[in-house]
């Protein structure tokens, strides 16, 4: 078996061939890619099942469903996107027609989380290969089913030489941020975040970090409360809450709280039962350190709802936690599980308090039909991308570009955007050869003031 180096080594020596930069050889890559998913669509959903009871309908909406989706754009798409793009020539380069063209940037390396195994491991895997890349994949060792898999179809439609998958811990993941990288693509959490910037930063590498944060959801008065509850319950509790853009928290305006927490109560029973651990609908938490490390948020706050926990089962129920110190740990770091804590507000500076405790989100939530309100939210606070009145549903847009700021990440993919991503913009400017007007070149006596004239007027 090769070595990492080796493996490296092989994939640099494919890409000097210009074979990947061949459009019709990519979308039949593309092509092969989406049949071999197509033909293991059970495999995928069991997968996902036995690493932690995920429902096969979440598997589709949130996983399978999105990558076939982004596998047939980018197939209809490619030829298009590949096109030198013609942008308008200066009058200061007269004679001359100014291109962008699309440029692999080469040898690509993409490290997957668990929360997604499965599409946040193949979709910049897809736009990579569609950008004319080659790629190494890592997906998660946590998920191990679901890594399998992946494994097992990356190897059934790509030569090695192209795209491979190596499993492994932490020490394969050090391996590989070691080797020099044309391009890396990481999504996982701030810390590991830093870990991969600093890797990247030794060969001056460029970057994508998808992370997260503690992204806010705002509910004013004027809303309908029972819509925002169904709506609340989906988006907070799919995945069990292992959502890197999940509402982290709740601030609603103070007179409506109680009413709400009630309304949102009566919503999960609705979509769970009232034993949500027999649900078939609810997840489990990917592993007993995470169970133990929510489990402890939940010590010297005031539960209002729900709180159980069974660590050898990896459960912990949906929970509501009512107005929790700013101080506790629940509140000082990303949940990243079925937990809601709920803040209230009475006036705007109540909210820009609470917000501004805090790092750049990954994603932002308001609900309001209070229009000079939302504009003012949007239009204030910084974050990666969100939605007005629902949750996470910015992320199923391919038109839209999906990415962080500040420690929430840096980069965004996507669609046309995850393709751009992978490229690099080459400059390209074809001079004319029937004129060559004389002004730039030596002696410049005289020519001064002609240059300067030019200059404001043609720029």
């Amino acid at each position: 078996m090769d070595t990492i180096p080796e493996i490296l080594a092989k994939q640099r020596d494919f890409f000097k061939s210009q074979k990947t930069k061949d459009i019709f050889y990519r979308v039949s890559l593309l092509k092969a890619l989406k049949q071999e998913i197509m033909a293991r669509e059970q495999a995928i959903y069991d997968a996902l099942k036995k690493d932690f009871k995920k429902p096969e309908f979440e598997t589709f909406i949130s996983e399978f469903g999105l990558v076939i989706s982004e596998l047939n754009l980018a197939i209809k798409s490619l030829k298009k996107w590949t096109k030198p793009e013609r942008v308008k020539s200066s009058m200061l380069t007269f004679p001359s027609r100014d291109y962008i063209y699309k440029e692999p940037y080469g040898n690509v390396l993409v490290i997957a989380p668990w929360n997604y195994p499965f599409l946040l491991a193949i979709e910049p895997l897809v736009m990579a290969i569609a950008a004319g890349n080659t790629v190494v994949l890592k997906p998660s060792e946590l998920t191990k089913h679901t890594s399998q898999l992946i494994t097992s179809i990356i190897q059934k439609v790509f030569p090695n030489t192209v795209a491979t998958s190596i499993e492994g811990g932490v020490e394969t993941a050090t391996e590989l941020l070691i080797q020099k990288w044309d391009y890396i693509f990481f999504t996982g959490s701030v810390p590991v975040g830093k870990i991969v910037a600093r890797a990247a930063a030794n060969h001056l590498t460029p970057v994508t970090l998808e992370l997260g944060g503690k992204s806010p959801c705002i509910i004013d008065e004027t809303v309908n409360l029972k819509l925002v509850a169904r709506r609340i319950s989906w988006g907070k509790f799919l995945n069990a809450g292992q959502t890197c853009i999940s509402a982290d928290y709740i601030i609603i305006k103070s007179n409506i709280k109680d009413a709400f927490i009630d309304i949102l109560k009566t919503e999960i029973i609705k979509r769970y039962g009232v034993n949500p651990k027999e649900s078939p609908d609810l997840p489990r938490i990917i592993n007993k350190k995470n169970v133990l490390r929510i489990a402890d948020m939940l010590k010297d706050v005031h539960v209002v709802f729900g709180g159980h926990v069974d660590i050898e089962d990896c459960y912990i129920e949906p929970t509501i936690i009512d107005s929790p110190n700013l101080n506790s740990r629940i509140m000082n770091e990303e949940i990243f599980g079925p937990v809601l804590p709920i803040l209230t507000y009475n006036n705007n500076q109540d909210i820009e308090n609470i917000i501004w405790n805090y790092e750049k989100p990954l994603a932002f939530y308001v609900f309001s039909n209070n229009s000079i309100f939302v504009e003012q939210i949007i239009k204030k606070y910084s974050f990666g991308g969100g939605v007005v009145n629902d949750l996470l549903i910015h992320f199923g847009n391919s038109r839209l570009p999906f990415g962080g700021i500040g420690a929430s990440g840096m980069g965004a993919y996507h669609g046309k955007t995850g393709f751009d991503t992978f490229s690099h913009n080459k400059s390209i400017s074809k001079r004319g050869n029937w004129i060559d007007p004389g002004v730039r070149y030596a002696p410049y006596k005289g020519k001064f003031n002609l240059l300067k004239k030019m200059f404001k007027y043609f720029s």
